[in-house]
C-alpha cells in the first residue's frame, strides 16, 4: 500500500473553492457562519483508522471513529463518536439506547441523510440531515478531549475543531442533541 501523501502544511482558513465537492464547502460556510475556528490538514483518501495516524500526529488530536449505524429494522439510524483506538462492542452501547440489535447502516442512508459516503462519516454530517433521522451518540471519553479531528464530508482533508464548538455551538445550530454513552 502506498504511503498516504498528507500536505505539510496547516491551514486556518477555507480552502478555494475550485476543484472542492460542494458539499465541502458548505462545511466551511457554517463552520464561518456560526464562528467555530478550525486547523485543516489536507490529505489523500483515509480508508482506515491507521492510515489517520500521521494526520492526528500534525493535528496534535485522537482520532474519533465515527461509526454508522442503525436498528435491525432499518428505522433508527445513529451516528456514534468514539475514540479512534477503542474497540466497539455493540451489546453494551443497544442496552444504553434501549434498542435490541445494532449493525452498520448500508451506505444508501448515508448518503441519503447524511450527504456523505463511506470513509466520510462525520458530525460535520448532521448538517444535511434536515429532517433528524439521526441520533448523534458520543462516547464519554471523547468528551475528555479538548477537541476532536472529523472530515469536512470528505476524507481528503481533516478538521481540528474544538469539542466545546461542537457541543455548545454546531449541535445546537443543526438542532441535534447528542446523548452520551460509555462504551
Amino acid at each position: 500500500m502506498a504511503d498516504l501523501f498528507i500536505d505539510s502544511n496547516l491551514y486556518t482558513t477555507r480552502p478555494e473553492s475550485s476543484g472542492r465537492p460542494e458539499k465541502e464547502i458548505r462545511v466551511y460556510d457554517l463552520l464561518e457562519k456560526i464562528n467555530i475556528p478550525f486547523i485543516r490538514v489536507d490529505h489523500g483518501v483515509t480508508a482506515t483508522i491507521e492510515s489517520c495516524l500521521e494526520v492526528e500526529r500534525m493535528l496534535e488530536i485522537k482520532i474519533c471513529k465515527n461509526l454508522f449505524l442503525c436498528n435491525a429494522q432499518k428505522t433508527q439510524f445513529y451516528l456514534l463518536m468514539m475514540p479512534g483506538d477503542k474497540k466497539f462492542k455493540t451489546a453494551g452501547l443497544c442496552r444504553q439506547i434501549q434498542t435490541s440489535r445494532l449493525s452498520f447502516a448500508p451506505s444508501e442512508y448515508m448518503e441519503e441523510f447524511l450527504d456523505i459516503t463511506p470513509g466520510s462519516v462525520s458530525v460535520l454530517g448532521l448538517m444535511n440531515d434536515c429532517n433528524n433521522r439521526v441520533q448523534l451518540l458520543i462516547d464519554r471519553d471523547v468528551l475528555k478531549q479538548e477537541a476532536i479531528g472529523c472530515h469536512p464530508c470528505i476524507n481528503t482533508s481533516s478538521l481540528k475543531i474544538k469539542t466545546a464548538d461542537i457541543l455548545d455551538k454546531l449541535l445546537p445550530c443543526l438542532n441535534h442533541k447528542a446523548v452520551i454513552v460509555d462504551l
